[in-house]
């Protein structure tokens, strides 16, 4: 039996455009900017919400800008309810992210068991595009 929901045509169209304009804000670095498209997306999602694969990658969206912008506390909300998302558990870039933000708030212990899941499921190459803190912190915890 596939329980797999999907969103109609144009809906999924209307959520694309929306992640597309932000996706073009953040790689221009315009963070807040880049959120607010992606919340645009997120209010078109049916509730519960956390049952669409499109949540998945809108909440990822949004913890990706909210991280590189500098705003933990709404990365971390963000990412956290991305967990609960169809697909998450296991995907190596939201254990990444998740990882990065928990340990830039300080909470060691569960960064690096997200670092870990991402370095379990990508390898050190995942690392590569961001600040290597983040496998270097994960050096001092497991021997990679």
């Amino acid at each position: 039996m596939n329980n797999k929901l999907e969103l109609s045509e144009n809906l999924h169209e209307e959520i694309k455009e929306y992640c597309s304009r932000g996706d073009v804000l953040a790689e221009a670095r315009q963070f807040k900017e880049a959120i607010g498209a992606y919340n645009g997306a997120w209010k078109l999602i049916p509730e519960p919400k956390n049952h669409w694969e499109a949540a998945t990658w809108v909440l990822a969206a949004i913890a990706d800008a909210a991280f590189l912008g500098g705003f933990l506390k709404s990365a971390r909300e963000a990412i956290e309810y991305a967990m609960t998302c169809p697909g998450s558990i296991g995907n190596p870039f939201m254990h990444l992210r998740f990882g990065q933000i928990l340990l830039d708030l300080g909470e060691r212990d569960r960064a690096a068991d997200e670092l870990m899941r991402a370095y379990m499921g990508a390898g050190a190459e995942i690392f590569e595009r961001d600040d290597p803190k983040y496998l270097a912190f994960l050096k001092t915890r497991a021997t990679l």
